[in-house]
């Protein structure tokens, strides 16, 4: 008599894991920001992982925000384009190659690029620190205009808004909970915090998101941010995601200032 009762209950308990599509593992990286040193030693983590890991149909995600900030913007640039020769490696924008792109047109966010990290950008690309601090914004905009080659730019302008993948969404800062996916603006997906941060229903997939420095990963039941702040922490993080679970790889610098990987172990919760 009471079977029937328990497989109600254990039913109503059990709740749906989050899975990613079935013979495919992806890795998931959160915002680079011009770290070209933990980004470089994250590709090799990634590439043994993914040999010790079995054969899958490997996908790699970038959340977006490559450039600014940190002081290497040029090189992470570089360091993508060589992966994706041998890798599906997939992009998605973020609003800080938003900024960089309207830069070179609109001396306005020209001006609001600079005050948020646009000048080691700039730097990275060869400009001397002298003619950096000499120079007007609409100076600067020329300087970038010759330094950056066009190869950079058309690169960043084919980033994607959003990607889907089974019951994963993947965009740089987040969703409008109140806009269905494809009614979503791209402006608030690379811009979009409170909104979307304070929100605690289920969305119809588990967003996976950058844009929002969190000193730990920050999973909740539906949402996960992995922006763990590379240029100021020194702590770069890519999410695993492989059928129903989820692990993480992180590159971080040591007190002693080498970088060491840190790995955590499969986690089944969806």
């Amino acid at each position: 008599m009471l079977k029937p009762f328990l497989k109600i209950f254990k039913g109503k308990s059990e709740k749906k894991r989050a899975r990613f599509p079935k013979g495919q593992r992806a890795y998931v990286i959160g915002d680079i920001h011009g770290r070209r040193d933990l980004f470089d030693a994250l590709i090799h983590a990634i590439e043994e992982d993914d040999k010790e890991s079995g054969e899958a149909d490997t996908v790699i995600i970038l959340l977006g925000d490559l450039v600014d900030r940190g002081p290497d913007s040029a090189g992470v640039i570089k360091l993508a384009r060589l992966w994706e020769e041998y890798r599906n490696v997939r992009y998605l924008f973020g609003n800080h190659e938003e900024m960089f792109l309207d830069a070179f047109t609109d001396l306005d966010i020209m001006r609001h690029f600079l005050k948020h990290g646009g000048r080691e950008t700039i730097l990275s690309y060869g400009v001397k620190s002298k003619e950096f601090n000499n120079a007007t914004a609409k100076e600067l905009q020329a300087m970038m205009a010759e330094m950056v080659p066009e190869e950079d730019k058309k690169f960043l302008k084919g980033f994607e808004d959003m990607i889907i993948m089974g019951d994963y969404l993947f965009v740089h800062a987040g969703i409008n909970p109140k806009r269905a996916l494809d009614e979503q603006k791209p402006r608030e997906l690379r811009w979009i915090r409170d909104p979307f941060l304070q929100h605690k229903d289920r969305h119809t997939h588990i967003v996976v998101h950058g844009h929002t420095i969190t000193r730990k990963i920050d999973e909740r039941k539906n949402r996960i941010g992995v922006d763990t702040g590379a240029y100021k922490s020194g702590t770069l993080t890519a999410l695993v995601l492989e059928d129903d679970t989820r692990r993480y790889i992180q590159t971080a610098v040591t007190k002693k200032g080498k970088i060491k990987i840190v790995k955590t172990a499969p986690n089944d919760e969806g």
